[in-house]
């Protein structure tokens, strides 16, 4: 009888756990039920053609964000009072060069100022776009953008007088606005010829003028979505 009693406390016990396994298991449907396909893309790595909305914060030399889709860096930014762009998500096909020399991308400036249009240039882009290849939702990755000598450029003191600039009012590290043009990965700091932003840093100063580079070294990257080709 004591052998028999075992036995039948043994089938109790499968049972249970059987019955335990089976809600659990209900449960984590339901769960995935109602995430429709979005839990599938967990799972996903980007590949070459996928078109992928990524989020990403720009950072300077100095380590410092310049521009960045995530609240949570622009809030700490402003809170250390710096200035930053916050700009919204965008799209990137993934392994694909672009086109056109400059992209526009809508950012908005911790300052107050309105909309307007950062130029983001097709190396960057280009960077970017093959750098994303592997990654999956809601992995980070930190890209380093190549840098281009004709990004660095020599304003003299006429110059900046032009755009109503004092060289007295300019101290090294300090950043400088200036207009990139959209035909061409030419700079230019008359307002006539504006048509994308470009946020570069002070690296020299002397009584003649100031070099502006204009390059981003690195730019940080968070997957959001992947559109599969």
């Amino acid at each position: 009888m004591g052998e028999k009693k075992k036995k039948e406390e043994w089938v109790k016990l499968v049972s249970k756990m059987f019955i335990v396994g089976a809600c659990i298991l209900f449960v984590g449907l339901m769960i995935l039920s109602g995430m429709g396909n979005s839990w599938i893309t967990m799972f996903n790595s980007v590949k070459s053609g996928d078109t992928v909305v990524i989020d990403f914060t720009v950072y300077d030399a100095a380590g410092i964000p310049l521009i960045t889709t995530e609240q949570t860096t622009y809030n700490q930014a402003v809170a250390k009072g710096q200035d930053i762009f916050v700009a919204k998500q965008f799209s990137v096909s993934a392994n694909q060069t672009m086109a056109k020399s400059v992209y526009g991308i809508p950012v908005y400036s911790s300052t107050g100022a309105g909309v307007q249009q950062l130029g983001i240039f097709s190396s960057e882009y280009n960077a970017i776009s093959s750098g994303i290849i592997g990654m999956k939702v809601n992995e980070q990755k930190r890209i380093a953008l190549p840098p281009d000598v004709s990004l660095i450029n020599e304003l003299s003191v006429e110059q900046l007088a032009i755009s109503k600039v004092n060289l007295t009012d300019i101290s090294i590290g300090d950043n400088f606005y200036m207009g990139v043009s959209d035909n061409s990965e030419k700079v230019t700091n008359t307002t006539k010829a504006t048509t994308f932003l470009r946020i570069g840093e002070v690296t020299k100063k002397s009584s003649e003028g100031v070099i502006i580079d204009l390059n981003y070294p690195v730019v940080n990257v968070r997957i959001v979505s992947i559109n599969k080709q």
